[in-house]
């Protein structure tokens, strides 16, 4: 981080910004905003350089063709880590939320997500004029390789941790066909790849694309398929044939597109982005335990049954495979509890001599964190009067990280439990924070657990610094997502 911050200061010449770790989802990228009074730029740590050249070659290039992507503005010589434009907090898939978790779209949702569908082909066939290709990582364009590596990615990151029987020999030759189906367009265009909801950010009313280091030459039927089936965005069938229609009619301003044989074709990589997308929710849901992946899953299966609905004969041992795989009681969407109590949740903090908070509600439990493992403000007299509630503890705190780190771990835990407790229809769920006084890191840790947690999920969470003797409701929100 200190690298960031130094390259910010050279390239703007503004002195000791302020820096915001940004959550992340399925990326291994770190995101930080740094901002001075005047300047709000996005930091970010790659850890593969070969991605990050090929995110500089692509921004630089759809800079030139005046595409709506953030703007490239400084890297550090090792190219590890680098500044780009600060497009604001609003993704589209939040700007949509209301939309998402309620089912139906509102007239301005609607409209959003047509305007970002006919922007696509902007990247697809302007991006795609005088590209170097080359750049592209880690291949320049869909091949048989890089399709194959993701049904296999599926097979063993999805079907074997699940443990489903299958022949691999019937299987592959599936998938082989599958290839051949797929690789039939040479079309050359760009193929953004994972070109979703989530990576549109929205600003002053129009949308942007990010994430496009995944890009390469490919057919544009991926793309639409990546965005009108996105598994939580959950369009309804008749939305994503308004999509279609629109994309199209945006598309024929490049090329000339016969309709039902791009209908032909994207029923194809409507499948195959299910598949892999699934192969994905696999690795980091069912191997690395992350909660939104795991959640994630249903959504996608749900998808897989309809499309199994018109059968694909072309694929027959995938297709029965895949039928299997929607059967399993574990994969279903959650149903809702009806007629209980809504879950409420308690956040402490405390003071280890004082002794850990009691559990009133009778459950006997939920989290206790210890915080005497990060850095104390209390040693140092000028933060003697202070709490975690005050911006100079604040920014002593989150200086080095080190918290911010040891949040993350105490969110994904959080998460997963909340989400699982909704579920299951428990009505109260308790974490506690403690370090040495309670005044200084529980205080800090406690209250933005609390605030993370009202937001994400829109309950009613109750924060309770017992030695600072405060105590505040958060009252339900629309939750994030």
């Amino acid at each position: 981080m200190k690298d960031l911050i130094s390259l910010f200061e050279e390239y703007t010449g503004c002195k000791n910004p302020t820096c915001e770790k940004l959550k992340g989802e399925g990326s291994n990228r770190i995101y930080y905003r740094i901002s001075s009074p005047t300047t709000s730029l996005i930091g970010v740590i790659g850890e593969s350089i070969e991605e990050n050249e090929a995110f500089f070659a692509l921004a630089k290039h759809f800079e030139s063709k005046g595409l709506p992507t953030p703007k490239l503005y400084s890297a550090t010589k090792d190219h590890s880590r680098y500044l780009q434009e600060d497009l604001g907090d609003t993704s589209l898939y939040h700007y949509i939320s209301k939309g998402i978790s309620e089912g139906s779209f509102s007239k301005e949702e609607e409209e959003m997500i047509c305007k970002t569908i006919a922007k696509l082909p902007e990247i697809q066939f302007l991006g795609a004029q005088d590209l170097d290709f080359s750049v592209c990582y880690p291949l320049p364009s869909l091949d048989k390789r890089s399709v194959m590596w993701d049904l296999n990615y599926f097979k063993y990151s999805f079907l074997k941790l699940l443990r489903i029987n299958f022949s691999e020999v019937k299987l592959e030759d599936d998938f082989e066909k599958m290839c051949d189906c797929l690789l039939g367009d040479k079309s050359n265009t760009f193929l953004y790849r994972d070109f979703q909801s989530r990576n549109v950010m929205i600003k002053d009313g129009e949308p942007y694309f990010i994430d496009f280091q995944g890009g390469r030459r490919g057919p544009i039927y991926y793309d639409i398929a990546s965005f009108a089936w996105q598994a939580k965005a959950n369009f309804p069938d008749k939305l994503r044939e308004k999509l279609i229609q629109v994309y199209l009619n945006s598309a024929k301003r490049f090329a000339k597109i016969d309709e039902a044989d791009f209908r032909k074709h994207l029923r194809y990589f409507v499948l195959f982005r299910t598949i892999q997308v699934l192969g994905a929710y696999g690795f980091r849901g069912l191997y690395e335990r992350k909660p939104h992946f795991i959640g994630s899953i249903p959504y996608a299966i749900n998808n897989l049954k309809s499309l199994l609905r018109n059968g694909y004969p072309e694929f027959p041992y995938l297709t029965k495979v895949l039928e299997t795989l929607c059967e399993l009681p574990e994969l279903q969407m959650p149903q809702p509890p009806t007629d209980q109590a809504p879950l409420k949740v308690k956040v402490y903090s405390f003071s280890y001599k004082k002794g850990i908070p009691e559990d009133n509600s009778g459950n006997g439990g939920g989290y206790v964190f210890d915080c005497r493992g990060v850095h104390n403000p209390g040693r140092y007299i000028q933060y003697k009067l202070s709490t975690g509630l005050d911006k100079n503890v604040i920014d002593f705190l989150e200086s080095d990280g080190e918290i911010l780190k040891f949040l993350d771990n105490v969110y994904a835990l959080a998460d997963a439990h909340v989400a699982r407790f909704i579920e299951r229809g428990f009505t109260n769920l308790m974490f506690c924070f403690g370090c040495t006084g309670g005044q200084h890191r529980s205080v800090y840790s406690a209250q933005h657990t609390a605030e993370h947690i009202a937001k994400k999920f829109g309950i009613e969470v109750e924060i309770i610094h017992r030695e600072r003797e405060i105590r505040e409701v958060l009252n339900p929100s629309q939750k994030q997502e």
